[in-house]
């Protein structure tokens, strides 16, 4: 008898379907582009899903929606390749999701001897417990970010690698501000690498994914204009290094079509997409 596995629902106009759209977007972007990304998790995920992907999918597919997914697989990309980076000193670190959502970027940079941690609101943890359990080494945690308790269930004693995808855009500058300098202090000699972009790319999401959010004014929200704004945040910073999002780890521009040509260039250009990499100083 053929046992048939029950699908996991998601409410429309929900927390839930916020978590999906970047799951989502990954699973049509291997579709599209198999040579530049194969992403076999969330394609699982989506099918363990009851939900009608047809109106998403319709946008997604489109020349533009297309170009948000190439964006949501590059992003992952880019800071997997972070990750993978500091390991490669640092075998045996935690590697810390913020913000995790349904984000699997521990298991593709597991080495097989790194700690993850995966943390976001408690109803998201709830959410990600179904679909996507803590393997071996892994912990998914249930906290406010802001509420910097969640720092105590990190083992830093072999090395910390942080990382944001997506999520900065959410939080007040100030906040950004505090959690970093928070981090840098309690975790000497680890890394935070996350997404940006400047106020100009903030109002233009205003109109997509932070209007679903509440947030119509962004003037207090999280973005950078140049990386040299953050290095006068803290002076237990090392260094502040910054890489074009869409051409800095693997240039992409060659492998796809002219309208995507077109939009990776206003990224670099106008909206200013980067990855920030923020290194702590050593214990002294």
């Amino acid at each position: 008898m053929e046992v048939v596995s029950k699908k996991y629902h998601i409410e429309k106009n929900t927390v839930q379907e916020t978590l999906i759209i970047p799951l989502y977007g990954r699973k049509v972007c291997s579709e599209h582009f198999p040579e530049l990304f194969k992403d076999e998790e969330a394609e699982r995920i989506c099918n363990m899903l009851d939900y009608d992907f047809a109106v998403k999918g319709k946008r997604m597919e489109s020349g533009v929606g297309l170009f948000g997914a190439l964006e949501v697989a590059q992003r992952q990309y880019d800071l997997a390749w972070e990750v993978r980076d500091y390991l490669k000193n640092h075998p045996d670190a935690s590697v810390v999701n913020l913000g995790c959502g349904l984000d699997d970027t521990f298991h593709k940079c597991d080495n097989g001897s790194c700690i993850g941690y995966n943390i976001d609101m408690p109803d998201v943890i709830a959410v990600r417990n179904e679909l996507l359990p803590a393997a071996a080494r892994e912990s998914n945690i249930g906290y406010d970010l802001n509420d910097y308790s969640w720092m105590d269930m990190i083992d830093a004693s072999k090395g910390t690698v942080f990382f944001a995808s997506g999520v900065f855009y959410y939080f007040r500058k100030e906040d950004v501000r505090k959690l970093l300098g928070k981090l840098a202090k309690r975790f000497p000699g680890g890394v935070i690498v996350f997404d940006s972009c400047n106020s100009r790319g903030a109002k233009m999401m205003t109109k997509t994914w932070l209007k679903e959010a509440g947030i119509s004014d962004v003037s207090a929200f999280f973005s950078l204009e140049d990386k040299s704004e953050i290095e006068s945040w803290c002076t237990d910073f090392e260094a502040v290094t910054a890489r074009s999002y869409m051409r800095g780890y693997r240039d992409i521009y060659k492998d796809v079509g002219l309208l995507h040509k077109m939009m990776i260039s206003f990224c670099d250009r106008y909206v200013n997409m980067q990855i920030i990499r923020v290194a702590f100083k050593e214990e002294s």
